[in-house]
């Protein structure tokens, strides 16, 4: 069963309540501390994970697709500029 986030309007303090997708949102509840029932607003976070790319497909696991899908990826970092190389000392000859 999924933890929702309620906020109280008054007092701005956040309670969590376990729910079924079914159920209708909290207009109102009880006050852990006082026992008063008072009014709340149901708080939207962000969500935690976030699935960036082509997506993900049955046919991604294996041998051969870990090979291929290795060698066409893109590094990350660029590579970094050759250094200059470093000027010759003049021979004493």
């Amino acid at each position: 069963m999924p933890t929702y986030v309620y906020k109280f309007i008054d007092s701005g303090e956040t309670i969590e309540v376990q729910q079924a997708f079914s159920d209708d949102p909290l207009t109102e509840i009880v006050h852990p501390t006082d026992g008063v029932v008072k009014p709340v607003k149901k708080v939207f976070t962000p969500v935690g994970v976030s699935f960036k790319g082509g997506g993900f497909y049955k046919t991604d696991s294996g041998s051969a697709s870990k090979s291929s899908t290795s060698s066409a990826t893109p590094s990350a970092t660029p590579a970094a500029p050759a250094a200059p190389a470093a000027p010759s000392a003049p021979s004493a000859d």
